[in-house]
């Protein structure tokens, strides 16, 4: 059924859509600040492959925690508290980025950042799920976790220039202080949703919630579908800056590769929604990934032409299109006493892909794996992705 997707918002309902949007950007930038200043602190500090492999899953690690036991917190403690909560542990432990000395140092500081994005990313599904309407809230939680690439490509278009000029410190610094300007944002104009209770016990965080009858098969085949999109997704976002200085690319095209790889995702994601309020969210998101499968698989196709370029943009058209239509579908699946719960695992858990994915590229950067190689091994899991995804069935809540 066709819905109109702007006519039933109130003006507060895009206040609050503004707010998640802004707060997606950041954590776009703040995850994705690591691979851009990748090849600069690796060239700094003379690191291998595995080792930069690891330094990005440390901040996937962090993600994981803060998205599996800190997020769901929000069921209990409101949502609210739990969006403040967010940027200020990003904002710090970003800014202390720029003074870190050694590896050690960087793993942690990624660790405590990721916490924060784990955090903030469930919830500001949540909350957009809670103010938008049922028959449109694929869209609008889709919009607003386009919010995301926005920032890494905002955040990857200024990096060069930042780094080049000042340092690779310099860049976190400035990520941190603006991560922490939105905190004043968030305390002013954010109200907490009014959540119907249907439990007796409406303060507990019932993951064991996740798993009733209704939800079983769902639940596992939606975390299923999260872990390998995160390990592809993660290998890419991360690897594509390092890869294409590797194959050649200046440090400045090597960016912008990763940059136009991240503007296919502000294309595919407002489309992936708009498709979805028409044809539903997982016949169009399932559709997406098994498409994106084949891009990935033909990219070698590409590799010497121009054509390379639009493939880039393609591929990050539908693996983030598709990833984001996921978060759409956890925030529909669940009543809203358990959505951040319901969120929060399936991203959580979808994480350990994520944390797989950046330190198998390494591996496979390490046995000699070019772009074209590492490409055609992540297509696989997409492809399982999308088929899975095919089979979710469930009525909005």
């Amino acid at each position: 059924m066709k819905h109109n997707i702007f006519r039933s918002l109130t003006g507060y309902q895009y206040v609050v859509i503004a707010i998640c949007f802004l707060c997606n950007m950041l954590d776009g930038m703040d995850v994705l600040i690591i691979s851009y200043a990748a090849p600069a602190i690796a060239e700094a500090w003379r690191l291998s492959p595995e080792e930069l492999g690891v330094i990005f899953s440390s901040g996937l690690i962090g993600m994981s925690v803060g998205a599996v036991f800190l997020a769901p917190f929000a069921d209990k403690l409101g949502r609210k508290p739990m969006m403040l909560l967010a940027p200020l542990i990003m904002g710090i432990s970003i800014f202390l980025t720029s003074y870190a000395h050694s590896i050690n140092q960087l793993m942690l500081l990624r660790f405590i950042s990721g916490i924060g994005i784990g955090i903030m990313m469930a919830t500001t599904a949540s909350i957009t799920a809670e103010y938008s309407p049922k028959e449109t809230r694929g869209f609008w939680v889709s919009f607003v976790v386009a919010g995301y690439p926005v920032g890494a490509v905002i955040t990857g278009l200024v990096s060069f220039s930042i780094i080049d000029n000042y340092g690779w410190e310099h860049l976190f610094k400035i990520a941190g202080i603006a991560s922490l300007i939105v905190l004043p944002i968030i305390a002013i104009y954010l109200k907490e949703p009014t959540i119907e209770k249907t439990t007796s016990e409406p303060n507990k965080i019932a993951v064991n919630s996740l798993f009733e009858k209704q939800y079983r098969l769902n639940t596992i085949l939606l975390w299923t579908a999260l872990f390998l999109c995160f390990t592809t997704l993660y290998f890419l976002l991360n690897w594509i800056p390092k890869l294409a200085s590797d194959a050649g690319l200046s440090a400045k095209l090597a960016i912008y590769s990763g940059t136009i790889f991240n503007f296919g995702a502000i294309v595919g994601i407002p489309i992936q929604g708009w498709l979805s309020t028409r044809f539903g969210l997982n016949k169009t998101v399932g559709n997406l990934l098994i498409i994106t499968s084949v891009f990935l698989a033909t990219f070698g196709f590409f590799k010497e032409s121009d054509l390379m370029i639009v493939n880039l943009f393609l591929i990050g058209f539908g693996i983030q299109a598709g990833f984001v239509g996921l978060y759409a579908i956890a925030a529909s699946l669940y009543h809203a006493r358990i959505r951040t719960t319901g969120v929060g695992w399936a991203v959580g858990l979808g994480r350990i892909g994520g944390i797989i994915g950046p330190v198998l590229g390494g591996v496979l950067v390490g046995f000699g794996f070019g772009m074209m190689e590492s490409f055609i091994a992540f297509a696989l899991p997409v492809f399982i992705a999308g088929i899975l995804t095919l089979r979710i069935k469930y009525e909005l809540k």
